[in-house]
């Protein structure tokens, strides 16, 4: 998942965004909601971790501007308020799940796998495309029942193939989904690499070609058990 954290607390956030990433995840921090904001109507996030006690401008507040301007993509509010009131402001504000500090960076990561799948339609929590089985929860992959050892990376760009299999979608879209904004320039040819791994790896028509317009996850019954 690429995600997004809107957390003032430096240790915290930087805690938060550490931890997620050694799960595999894609993220972005802010301290503030204007570059948050921002960020949200430049790049395609999963999900949206808010602080509710931010500066200048409170989190509900930045959440229901957000949701009227047309704001689809899950938000889980993390905050130290723990009053009734207080969640069911942020839930009518627009908050899809509420979390109160501390927090264990497990329960987090469950919470955000359950809010894709719900945003995904999605009601196993093993994902199935033809032979390949994935498991977001352990970062595993299967082929025909057979594990496949893949890099956090190659993980990264499968999950976000599976998330839309039906999908075509463009090099900087992919690479938008795998690398954040923390300094990290990836190489012109990365994800070509990437893909030749994965086909190498779990089968030639995993990932399919579209020339001119990117790449999709090879169909069903593009991709049958090895003879």
């Amino acid at each position: 998942m690429r995600l997004i954290i809107l957390e003032d607390d430096p240790q915290l956030g930087e805690a938060l965004a550490i931890g997620l990433r050694q799960q595999g995840h894609v993220v972005d921090w802010f301290q503030d909601g204007e570059p948050a904001g921002h960020a949200l109507g430049s790049a395609a996030y999963d999900a949206l971790i808010l602080d509710l006690g931010l500066p200048r401008t409170d989190g509900v507040t930045w959440l229901r501007q957000w949701r009227a301007a047309g704001l689809t993509l899950p938000v889980l509010i993390l905050t130290a308020r723990d009053g009734v009131e207080h969640r069911i402001g942020g839930l009518d504000a627009g908050a899809d799940d509420y979390l109160i500090k501390p927090i264990d960076i497990h329960e987090l990561a469950a919470r955000l796998r359950a809010l894709l799948r719900r945003a995904t339609g999605r009601v196993q929590t093993v994902w199935t495309h033809g032979a390949l089985q994935f498991d977001p929860a352990n970062r595993t992959v299967r082929w025909n029942g057979r594990a496949v050892e893949l890099t956090p990376r190659e993980t990264a760009l499968l999950e976000v193939l599976l998330k839309q299999p039906q999908k075509v979608l463009s090099k900087s879209r992919l690479q938008e989904q795998l690398y954040d904004w923390s300094g990290e320039e990836p190489d012109s040819n990365v994800l070509e690499v990437h893909i030749h791994h994965l086909r190498r790896k779990i089968h030639p028509g995993i990932v399919r070609t579209v020339r001119g317009v990117g790449y999709a996850l090879g169909a069903p019954q593009e991709t049958p058990a090895a003879a």
